[in-house]
């Protein structure tokens, strides 16, 4: 079992700062004006005019500035702390929150593929192409950090732009050589399973598809008697005997246009084509990119959804998701025989 506990529905915040406000029809720039500084802050619409923030006194210095804005310009509002006891649970809005986040990151997703794109498709002109590059790394890298500045309660898309951002980096240090601008999707070289086993598998709270697939090659093919542990999404620092996967600087996460199920079976030297197969449909789960188009995919997907809306609790979801992995590596390997 995890040596640390899941975030489970006890564990979610209970505390809310609201923002209630309304404008003047004029001047019409402040409307914008407020709706891109609620889009700073990371607030969500609870309904028309109502926003909400985590409460911390960080967050209430923002929203008492924003309402001092718009007061100045002519509106008026106010500034509350809120607890939601019927309709909206703190889960729901905790969804808010990484619903908007996962937008926000798949954006920055969509920008970083079609940087490593037009790297691929330039390699004789790398020499021209490095500083127009290197500019556009750093203003993706800016604004994946201002997007984790206000992921509160840790999105599924951040490791997917990481990732992402990895690959154009090495880009960015790589020589003009066509071999090191050909590295996209490179990895280290096969690690010796045995030196993996008897570890602490590190994650972040909240599996999805690609922790759960991890979790299961781990455990079926790996070490069958890993243990898990279950973190914040930010700031942990491992300790002796850990290994993370799936998370901020972890040794087995997203690299490239790879997600970490995909790191993870390379770095392994795991080649059995059913393996393959099953980190096609994990990697167009994850990233969204629909790269592989697996006939597959989509109820796989459906699949791992209704676990995630089942259950909370972490080892209960990779324990369920182990049967749909089984099932899938058990489909694979009876079609090619």
């Amino acid at each position: 079992m995890s040596s640390s506990q899941p975030l489970a529905s006890e564990a979610l915040p209970t505390r809310w700062l609201l923002l209630i406000h309304q404008l003047p029809p004029k001047p019409a720039y402040l409307r914008v004006k407020v709706w891109r500084r609620l889009q700073g802050l990371g607030a969500v619409a609870i309904k028309n005019s109502v926003y909400a923030l985590p409460f911390s006194e960080e967050t209430q210095e923002d929203f008492e500035w924003l309402l001092r804005e718009i007061q100045e310009g002519g509106g008026e509002g106010s500034v509350c702390e809120a607890r939601f006891i019927t309709g909206l649970s703190n889960a729901q809005v905790v969804d808010l929150f990484n619903l908007a986040r996962d937008g926000d990151y798949e954006a920055a997703a969509k920008e970083a593929r079609l940087i490593l794109q037009a790297v691929s498709d330039e390699v004789s002109t790398w020499e021209e192409s490095a500083p127009e590059l290197a500019a556009k790394q750093a203003r993706l890298r800016k604004r994946l950090s201002e997007i984790e500045r206000i992921d509160f309660f840790g999105a599924h898309g951040r490791e997917s732009v990481a990732g992402l951002l990895a690959g154009i980096e090495e880009r960015v240090a790589a020589s003009a050589s066509a071999q090191a601008m050909q590295k996209e999707t490179e990895m280290a070289a096969p690690q010796g399973i045995d030196d993996l086993k008897g570890k602490v598998w590190v994650t972040r709270r909240g599996v999805h598809i690609d922790r759960m697939a991890c979790a299961w090659l781990i455990r079926r093919f790996i070490d069958p008697n890993a243990r898990f542990k279950f973190v914040p999404h930010n700031g942990y620092e491992p300790e002796v005997g850990e290994l993370r996967f799936d998370m901020f600087e972890a040794e087995f996460t997203h690299k490239g246009d790879c997600c970490s199920f995909e790191v993870l079976l390379g770095r392994t030297g795991l080649s059995d084509p059913a393996l393959k197969a099953i980190a096609e449909i994990v990697h167009d789960i994850d990233l969204k990119d629909a790269k592989f188009g697996r006939p597959e995919t989509a109820g796989i997907s459906r699949l791992i959804a209704g676990i995630g809306a089942a259950t909370s609790v972490d080892e209960e979801r990779i324990e369920r998701g182990r049967s749909i992995f089984d099932d899938l590596y058990a489909s694979f390997r009876d079609a090619r025989g």
